[in-house]
């Protein structure tokens, strides 16, 4: 039997009670978002104050959604900078504000727009699938732009006649890969914050609690995505939540879901996945984003995000395929 974990699980357990009372920052971000005329969007892996303020709560393509169609404006963004650009992109008439720009992503990062130019200029036919997580100048580069939860869809309709690069996470690619069976080439990238997961962490926890499936997201190495009972989108982590008889779920993914999921299957027992010697595992990007910046960028307007006008016509051309492609 594995050992038994050294630390005590990160666990979220239903809660009878009625939600603690709003914190007079978070009332004081409520009365600015109405004298602003502005929408918040959160993404999941946000912590709860934030969660609790937002207008919508989702993943990539939910958000993207919402940032394309709100009429508010103001978009505050609650996430990281290439989710913020993203809502520029498709939104370019409103203020987009990110209350921290120096919440980046480790997974954007390893997929510079400049190395991506060099490739296609050597390799001239080649298809580009990027992931969304990923620059405003990398969806440039792009033909098409996929999210976790769609990742599927988009690459099944890709030419056939051209092969693909799928950039910039090379285990969501892995992933779609032997899914759909189709040959990929894979950029050399990953997310730091899913790669800490490790199969031999993950089989203690499950001995800690027997019967609880484990939930994986697709950036998780293969050695953790084969011991999943279930590898989805933070999305298709909540309609497992939703409709699995189990009542508890080890999820592994970044933590800050754990609060989504409480709220959407408030009577389930919810068990983070640790990583290394944590219980749980945070992005420190997304965790960059706290209520005073969010408070900060509705008074002062700022900090906003810019981008040629250029780049956001290019951009914008594969997120608008993905959106038609995933009707």
């Amino acid at each position: 039997m594995p050992a038994v974990l050294n630390y005590e699980p990160f666990v979220v357990r239903p809660d009878a009670g009625r939600p603690a009372p709003l914190s007079a920052i978070q009332e004081e971000i409520l009365a600015l978002k109405r004298e602003r005329n502005a929408v918040i969007l959160a993404h999941n892996y946000q912590i709860e104050p934030i969660q609790r303020v937002a207008d919508f709560v989702g993943d990539s393509l939910g958000l993207a959604y919402q940032a394309q169609q709100t009429e508010a404006d103001v978009i505050l963004f609650c996430g990281v900078h290439f989710m913020a650009e993203t809502a520029k992109i498709v939104n370019p008439a409103r203020m987009v504000l990110l209350p921290d720009l120096n919440a980046g992503c480790s997974l954007s990062d390893s997929c510079p727009a400049e190395k991506l130019a060099e490739y296609k200029a050597a390799n001239p036919g080649v298809y580009v699938v990027s992931y969304i997580n990923c620059s405003a100048a990398v969806k440039a580069l792009s033909d098409v732009i996929c999210t976790s939860g769609n990742a599927l869809k988009i690459v099944s309709r890709a030419p056939l006649d051209r092969e693909i690069l799928f950039a910039p996470d090379r285990n969501l690619g892995q992933w779609v890969m032997q899914k759909t069976g189709r040959a990929m080439r894979l950029w050399p990238g990953s997310c730091h914050a899913h790669e800490l997961f490790t199969a031999a962490q993950i089989q203690r926890l499950r001995a800690e609690f027997p019967g609880a499936p484990v939930v994986a997201h697709p950036e998780c190495v293969q050695a953790v995505r084969d011991i999943a009972d279930e590898v989805c989108s933070t999305e298709g982590m909540v309609k497992f939540a939703r409709t699995t008889a189990a009542r508890e779920i080890i999820v592994v993914t970044e933590c800050g879901m754990l609060h989504r999921l409480h709220r959407e299957a408030p009577d389930k027992v919810f068990i983070a996945g640790p990583a290394g010697a944590c219980p749980c595992n945070n992005c420190e990007f997304m965790k960059m984003n706290t209520p005073e910046k969010v408070r900060d960028a509705l008074k002062n307007l700022s900090p906003r995000i810019e981008m040629p006008e250029s780049v956001r016509i290019a951009a914008l051309a594969p997120i608008q395929r993905m959106f038609d492609w995933s009707k």
